[in-house]
């Protein structure tokens, strides 16, 4: 099946909405303030949506609509409920402590507290491990979107590779945060839109609203279950440990939506909408992708049963609205990752390399340049993604595995309760997660164990080495800090 001419312009209008708020964001940014932050001024509602919507890429709909196909309800109970959980549970900590390190420390970056915390050293460690983790992040994202592509158009996945990067290049370089926020909002209309649409058409071609049990009925037993092979009790309990860490502030662009927020309740609001929206929406996002055995049985590659999906059910300009929800996805996260990714490399890095403690505060040049150089690093790494283990292995094992490695030393590093653990603390664990990450790579173990050792043995070691060192003096500037974090300055809106 061919995409017709309708399709396409619906592609091509909603990428002209993307140029036109891209444009618009670009005589916004008058600094990095701007670029990085907003300016600290999102409200909760649109900080919320973003947060939420930058969790998804195309990713969702090649990696995890082949898990839905062979493994049935066990992607949401690992995936999207732990995350909503994670969110939710944290909402009056982690979002309130960022916030006040924008207002205290007027930071930018969510790394440049990490400097105070520890030592320079610390933080350069920490940066440069999360960038480099990051670049392969956001490769096996671009590799996700060409992959759908080339089922829809034929376009080969070099060739998509390139498109979707290219596009979010010329669109994220330009307009900074405040076009991702207004992109994220946009796209989140759009998956609405489209993820209603198709839930409406699969249920119909099942048989109407009294077919939704009966689906279960015709799956096999192991797909209607909580825990499925390899993806047991044991995953989802790594995988809610590693998105506490990670949602929390540990990737660092969903650190940043809280940092943008005006403040600390309008924060935590839009924690909770994030979670809230992460444990409804994707129950009716992935109905169909559950159903997909039924509709497209024997399917060779499961990875492909969304666009098959879209292409057999859906009529006529409808594709083109699905297709653009897909770029949309990937589109909102990529461009929210290399944003703060920017934001990291121009606030804490350069500074370190030229050996100037000036943040350079309307180096704006220098973070478009910095924002290039990055995509660029991504779309070579995508070219390469079969060598990581294919779009799966990048997400669940590459990314999974290693974020919490990175993200302990952070969020832990927030809390009172370990403000004996200073920089030695921080550095070992962090090697000890990596050292433990590249073990479970060379070795045959569970998977659950494969992705949740790394960050498990850096929260323990960090804890345990924080405990062992009861007597360790804590300077002035760390108690600063942690008296600036505890203390509440809530503005009720």
């Amino acid at each position: 099946m061919q995409l017709h001419t309708i399709d396409f312009i619906i592609i091509i209008l909603f990428f002209l909405l993307l140029v036109i708020i891209g444009l618009w964001a670009y005589y916004r940014n008058k600094n990095t303030d701007d670029y990085f932050v907003a300016g600290g001024q999102l409200p909760w509602w649109l900080s919320g949506i973003s947060h939420h919507v930058s969790g998804y890429s195309g990713a969702v709909f090649v990696a995890y609509a082949g898990l839905a196909y062979t493994h049935g309800f066990s992607v949401y109970v690992w995936w999207a409920f732990t995350i909503g959980i994670s969110v939710i549970v944290s909402a009056k900590v982690f979002p309130l402590y960022w916030v006040r390190l924008r207002e205290k420390l007027f930071i930018q970056s969510p790394l440049e507290f990490l400097e105070t915390r520890y030592n320079t050293l610390t933080q350069q460690v920490i940066a440069w491990s999360g960038v480099i983790l990051k670049v392969f992040d956001v490769g096996a994202k671009w590799t996700a979107v060409a992959i759908l592509l080339n089922v829809f158009t034929g376009i080969p996945i070099a060739g998509g590779i390139l498109v979707a990067g290219l596009i979010s290049l010329l669109y994220i370089t330009f307009g900074g945060l405040w076009a991702v926020i207004f992109n994220d909002f946009a796209q989140f209309i759009v998956q609405l839109v489209a993820g209603i649409i198709m839930f409406v058409v699969v249920i119909i071609s099942l048989g109407g609203v009294g077919s939704m049990m009966r689906v279960w009925d015709q799956l096999p037993e192991e797909n209607t279950q909580l825990f499925n092979e390899p993806y047991t009790a044991g995953f989802a309990l790594a995988f809610l440990f590693i998105n506490f860490l990670s949602y929390n502030g540990g990737t660092w662009n969903l650190a940043t939506r809280y940092i943008s927020s005006k403040n600390e309740n309008q924060a935590k609001n839009a924690a909770i909408l994030s979670g809230s929206l992460y444990l409804i929406w994707p129950l009716i996002l992935f109905m169909p992708l559950w159903a997909a055995p039924i509709l497209l049985p024997d399917l060779s590659d499961p990875t492909q049963s969304y666009a098959f999906l879209t292409l057999q059910l859906l009529p006529v300009g409808l594709v083109g609205l699905v297709i653009a929800s897909i770029f949309a996805n990937t589109m909102s996260m990529t461009s929210s990752d290399i944003n703060t990714i920017s934001a990291v490399i121009t606030r804490d890095n350069v500074p370190v390399l030229r050996g100037e403690k000036d943040r350079h505060p309307s180096s704006l040049l220098l973070a478009r340049g910095i924002t290039v150089i990055f995509t660029v690093s991504t779309i070579v790494v995508a070219f390469q993604y079969e060598y990581f283990g294919g779009v799966l292995g990048l997400i669940v094992t590459w990314f999974g595995a290693s974020a919490g490695i990175v993200a302990v030393p952070i969020l832990f590093g927030m809390l009172k309760m370990f403000r004996k653990s200073g920089s030695h603390t921080a550095i070992l664990s962090i090697m000890c997660g990596i050292i433990t990450f590249i073990i479970t790579k060379n070795v045959d173990i569970q998977l659950a164990l494969e992705v949740g050792l790394p960050a498990g043995v850096s929260a323990i070691v960090y804890i345990l080495s924080g405990l062992l060192t009861p007597n360790a003096s804590v300077p002035a500037t760390v108690d600063r800090l942690f008296t600036q974090l505890e203390k509440s300055e809530i503005v009720r809106t």
